[in-house]
């Protein structure tokens, strides 16, 4: 058997019908994600007395298993024991676990950033009459949201890769739509190597805001 590229170039149209799902589903999942994990930074670093051990135990389950049981947990599993997510959708379901599953790890890039600013910004300006929260939001944060940048990208960059999980759930988006065409047509190869080029060229995309947005951050220093 050969190679049909015609076969594959047809295909691109029908594919690109879906990436609006995909992409939203990670910006979703992104935004969710950085304000879950901004809270679970904060309390980690602090350690605030009874949330520390919780936050810990968030960060440790959902780093310690894989992103596709916790959707089948969300989707399957959570409505059996709690009927009032009986009506959870699957694009929902999906948004949710790629918000809790990448909330753990950005949490602790950003509690590595507030910890990798220098302690002597925190002492100066409390030595100039801010308080521990003013200091936190004008002369730590800002220095910190610089340092964990890389690795925020990084993690938005691979939950768009990991939203090609979601059509285990029946979410209709690029991944499904390619499972369909070559299930259809039979030809696996020619499908699969045509969504593998568009996550290929979003993902080159992203990684060259990436490098635009750090180059602008640096700039100053």
């Amino acid at each position: 058997m050969t190679f049909d590229f015609d076969y594959t170039l047809a295909l691109f149209p029908i594919l690109f019908r879906y990436l609006g799902t995909t992409m939203e589903m990670a910006l979703l999942g992104f935004v969710f994600a950085l304000l879950i994990a901004g809270v679970l930074a904060v309390i980690r670093t602090f350690k605030l007395f009874g949330l520390n051990a919780l936050a810990r135990l968030f960060i440790s389950f959902f780093r310690g298993t894989p992103l596709l049981v916790q959707l089948f947990l969300l989707y399957y599993g959570l409505p059996q024991i709690m009927p009032i997510f009986i009506g959870l959708n699957a694009f929902s379901a999906a948004v949710i676990g790629l918000t809790l599953h990448f909330s753990a790890y950005m949490a602790e890039s950003i509690r590595a950033a507030i910890l990798g600013v220098d302690n002597n910004q925190m002492e100066a300006a409390l030595s100039i009459g801010m308080t521990r929260s003013q200091a936190m939001r004008r002369i730590i944060l800002p220095q910190a949201a610089r340092i964990a940048t890389p690795s925020l990208m990084n993690y938005f960059i691979d939950m768009i890769k990991s939203t090609s999980l979601a059509f285990t759930l029946g979410v209709a988006e690029i991944m499904s739509s390619a499972q369909k065409e070559a299930a259809s047509s039979f030809k696996f190869f020619e499908s699969f190597i045509a969504v593998a080029l568009i996550y290929w060229g979003v993902v080159l995309f992203f990684s060259y805001l990436q490098s635009l947005l750090e180059r602008r951050l640096n700039a100053a220093y």
